[in-house]
């Protein structure tokens, strides 16, 4: 059941417009309704705008770059595109994720760039009207707060909404993309 929602949320996803970037600084500006893909880490839950979402796909080897940031699990060639993978759970210093194949891989836009991001599984696609949309409390020293622009309440459950401009900013996407470049050369 699981592998069919995946497959059905990858359909509805594929070829979106890269100019739905939600960031810290627009964020607030928005009105009406937001949708947001959902995913997990453990029993964390985390959202990404919908309009960044271009594809789910399930977990395949990587090729492993040298010199890269720990978070950093390798590269994949995604239809002539070299997509960087990222941990999520390794960005946020909770331990590298054993990948297998029933982890999943969000490929997403972070501004004009296409990345990957290594997940535990997709929970669901969730709409929020943005005044539910609350601030993230200045209390937790965690690095992963930076990177959350707010936070919504669906269910019994706490969905965190990253800042993806933040938590893979563009040097480290560009830098990884060069590499990658290179030893293909």
């Amino acid at each position: 059941m699981e592998a069919a929602q995946n497959e059905q949320m990858q359909a509805q996803m594929i070829n979106r417009p890269v100019d739905g970037d939600i960031t810290g600084e627009n964020s607030q500006e928005r009105v009406g309704t937001q949708q947001f893909v959902t995913f997990a880490i453990g029993s964390e839950e985390y959202a990404v705008d919908i309009m960044q979402v271009r594809e789910i796909q399930a977990w395949t080897e990587v090729t492993i770059l040298p010199n890269q940031p720990s978070y950093m699990r390798g590269v994949l060639n995604l239809r002539g595109i070299i997509v960087p993978i990222f941990d999520l759970r390794s960005r946020f210093n909770q331990g590298k994720t054993n990948a297998t194949n029933i982890h999943v891989v969000v490929i997403i836009a972070v501004g004009d760039r296409i990345i990957g991001i290594l997940v535990d599984r997709v929970s669901d696609i969730l709409t929020v009207d943005s005044s539910e949309i609350r601030p993230v409390p200045d209390i937790d020293d965690r690095e992963e707060g930076e990177h959350i622009i707010g936070l919504v309440t669906a269910e019994e459950r706490m969905v965190a909404l990253l800042d993806t401009a933040s938590l893979f900013k563009s040097e480290i996407i560009e830098q990884t993309v060069e590499t990658a470049e290179d030893l293909s050369a």
